[in-house]
């Protein structure tokens, strides 16, 4: 199993008291959750990816405090008021993909798999593929959200390459994507394949419209006194994260946050925000 990004300043920030209700919004490999359970929480679990949350009902099937839901942390708020568990103790948001994910997934989510096709999709209630998108959407409509996204200095030159490239034949795979990448840079980076791989996947999954769903579910399903802990890896997540708090007149439990190892390419990005309900 993975160990999570920034575990136990996560495990720190939610303040765990024994029998509390927990609610795990991304399960991913189970890291944060196996922490809590060995806490003595009781945990809700949500994950949108199917296979790892019947891996991990399997690994919890004798465990009556754990509770794992196949479904959008977006719906947090209808889930743990149809477990029963409302209100709970604390939050927990960890927005990254994990290695399963991104290993063998086989959806295109890695830049580093070239025959993989760029799907991108996280759950099956999403309709438009990654290649769609780009096969598809304008010109303007594609440098919106490739830029926003991705804040690619470079994003102009590639969507320009996108349009000719797919005018002589469809963008299917992740090799086709580079290449284009390539063309349009005059080199190979994977630091730029990262961000646009990014770019897209957070627009095929809807995902900063989710976020904010799910934040405003997690704040309507936490006591007074509880935690919401949010741990982002894109400076957009970050933002929306911090206007929510100054919006609804929350308190961050910490006067920075707390960041990841510089020195460690999964690590650089992590941002965690605690906030005190």
């Amino acid at each position: 199993m993975h160990t999570p990004v920034l575990l136990q300043s996560a495990i720190e920030a939610l303040a765990i008291k024994a029998n509390g209700i927990y609610v795990d919004a991304t399960l991913g490999e189970g890291g944060h959750t196996k922490e809590l359970v060995s806490l003595g929480a009781k945990i809700l679990a949500i994950d949108r990816d199917e296979k790892q949350v019947a891996r991990l009902r399997l690994e919890y099937r004798n465990n009556a405090g754990v509770t794992i839901v196949s479904s959008n942390f977006s719906h947090i708020e209808e889930i743990a008021k149809k477990e029963g568990v409302v209100p709970v103790n604390g939050v927990l948001f960890d927005l990254g993909l994990s290695m399963i994910q991104l290993k063998e997934g086989g959806v295109g989510l890695s830049y580093k798999n070239d025959s993989e096709p760029l799907d991108m999709r996280l759950d099956e209630t999403t309709t438009t593929t990654a290649a769609e998108l780009l096969n598809t959407t304008i010109k303007d409509d594609l440098y919106h959200f490739i830029a926003k996204n991705s804040e690619e200095i470079h994003s102009g030159q590639i969507v320009n390459a996108i349009i000719e490239a797919r005018s002589k034949k469809k963008i299917y795979t992740v090799g086709d994507l580079k290449s284009v990448i390539n063309r349009a840079i005059g080199r190979s980076d994977e630091s730029i394949y990262r961000r646009i791989f990014q770019a897209l996947r957070i627009e095929v999954n809807n995902e900063f419209e989710n976020l904010v769903a799910g934040l405003n579910g997690a704040l309507n399903i936490t006591k007074k006194g509880g935690r919401i802990v949010v741990i982002t890896f894109h400076s957009t997540e970050d933002r929306i994260v911090k206007q929510f708090i100054a919006d609804k007149k929350l308190k961050s439990v910490y006067k920075k946050i707390i960041t990841g190892d510089k020195s460690k390419k999964f690590e650089k990005s992590a941002k965690l925000r605690a906030i005190e309900v």
